[in-house]
């Protein structure tokens, strides 16, 4: 009989091995690196709205948005709200008309 456990590896197929063990263990820390960054980066509660802005009675904000000489707030009623950031006057009331 012929026992060919006793061979010795070739080299080739030890650096083939090396390389496989190699990316596995690349991959297997790069999605906990991924997974780790979802957990940090998307909190489970929503920033709050600047305390410098005002909204009209019974409006709420949905979502918020700057620019240097602007800020706009889209708020639950389907309405965006347009104001000045230099003295917070509303600029511009946009009614956004749904499908």
């Amino acid at each position: 009989m012929n026992d060919d456990s006793n061979l010795p590896e070739p080299g080739n197929l030890r650096f083939l091995r090396l390389l496989v063990t190699g990316l596995t263990a690349t991959m297997v820390a790069g999605l906990l690196v991924l997974i780790g960054l979802f957990v940090t980066r998307f909190p489970t509660a929503p920033a709050p709205l600047p305390d410098m802005i005002s909204l009209p009675d019974g409006t709420r904000a949905q979502a918020f948005t700057a620019t240097p000489g602007w800020y706009a707030v889209v708020t639950t009623d389907d309405r965006i709200l347009i104001y000045n950031r230099a003295d917070g006057a509303l600029r511009q009331e946009i009614t956004v008309q749904a499908e």
